[in-house]
């Protein structure tokens, strides 16, 4: 069974030809010292110096191509019938941000959640 995490990380490394290949090692070894130190700690194979710009937050979305809005309006929906203040809302929220982000924060508090709602059925206390 797949952990919720992993469904987070989901996203497929990019493929790169001999060419790109090459152009990557070239770019590599021209750089300073200091920048080399920060691609060594990402891993050079998980670096991307052909990628392009960063999505607008409001524009990034999650593994169901859901934006933010749209997931935590879709789970308030959900929520009909439910009485919940302005901090229910904004807890959805924040966690929202932090799941298309790709935090791994809020990956503990997905795993967390999943985990806790497990042990009350298990334990027959849920509602």
């Amino acid at each position: 069974m797949q952990r919720p995490s992993d469904l987070l990380n989901a996203r497929e490394a990019r493929r790169f030809s001999p060419e790109e290949e090459e152009q990557k090692r070239v770019f590599y070894e021209r750089m300073s010292p200091r920048r080399r130190r920060f691609i060594d700690r990402i891993g050079f194979e998980n670096w991307d110096p052909f990628e392009g710009p960063k999505e607008p937050m409001d524009l990034r979305t999650d593994i169901t191509r859901r934006t933010v809005q749209e997931l935590v309006r879709d789970f308030m929906k959900s929520a009909v019938g439910r009485v919940h203040g302005g901090e229910y809302a904004g807890g959805a929220m924040e966690c929202a941000v932090g799941i298309v982000a790709g935090q791994e924060k809020y990956q503990g508090v997905l795993d967390f959640c999943v985990w806790y709602h497990a042990l009350l059925q298990k334990e027959k206390l849920s509602q």
